[in-house]
């Protein structure tokens, strides 16, 4: 096992509905390594089912930290992979678990990586597999491909702290990739600037925004290349004061 990267996996739980299925993650966790817990808007985590399940792990649960929304559960990461199983044009390039894997060899030895799993019934929507840099996917049978939240998490966690099977990309120097909420602010610029001169839709900006968020995030950029972007979205805010609308016939 990679106890390297296991010590820096973060595991988001995006609504969980089920006691029991917390306490089975806290212990596919505590199987590989993995300390820190994530909720993101749950249900009663420390359910006495949450703890019959946790097993030895239950310790995991009083640890967890919860959180409002996915946004905040993700500010300080750097690499985050969405675990869905659904593909679609705002969704993005869908990579084989192993495949994602392989992303986390490429981070500098401080910095974290988190990998996010929605609601048993319904998982991730669009907007929040577009908060996180990567998506990901366990290959199942088409008639049952849906998995159980606890089983997603130990496939994911096996794949992330096993022994790589191919050369790791090179690592970018550390403190260079930028934290989650560093791109988020980015992306928000764009978004503002981007409704000013109404080239977004206000009744889908999805449709574009989380293109460029998919763009930007295969891009791999690091904080210099961020802070180039956001002086440049700074000086077209403010270029934009005497805009005079779009041209007529657009």
């Amino acid at each position: 096992m990679n106890t390297d990267v296991s010590e820096r996996i973060s595991v988001i739980l995006v609504e969980p509905q089920n006691p029991g299925n917390i306490g089975m993650v806290a212990r596919a966790m505590g199987n590989f390594g993995v300390g820190d817990l994530r909720l993101v808007n749950p249900c009663p985590h420390l359910h006495p089912e949450a703890r019959k399940f946790a097993v030895g792990a239950a310790p995991l649960l009083g640890r967890a930290r919860l959180y409002a929304d996915l946004n905040t559960a993700l500010a300080d990461l750097p690499l985050a992979i969405a675990a869905t199983r659904r593909p679609g044009k705002l969704r993005g390039e869908l990579l084989d678990v192993a495949e994602a894997a392989n992303l986390a060899l490429s981070l500098p030895g401080d910095e974290r990586l988190g990998l996010v799993f929605g609601r048993e019934d319904s998982g991730l929507t669009s907007a929040e597999v577009s908060l996180c840099t990567h998506s990901a996917a366990i290959a199942t049978a088409e008639q049952v491909g849906s998995m159980n939240l606890a089983q997603a998490v130990l496939l994911f966690l096996y794949e992330f702290t096993r022994s790589p099977r191919v050369l790791p990309a090179a690592p970018q120097p550390a403190g260079q990739r930028p934290a989650a909420a560093e791109c988020e602010a980015l992306f928000a610029q764009m978004e503002s600037v981007l409704t000013r001169i109404a080239f977004l839709n206000p009744a889908r900006p999805a449709a574009v925004m989380n293109r460029l968020r998919r763009m930007l995030h295969q891009a791999a950029i690091d904080r210099e290349d961020l802070l180039l972007l956001r002086g440049m979205w700074t000086q077209l805010s403010w270029s934009i004061n005497d805009w005079r609308g779009r041209k007529r016939g657009e």
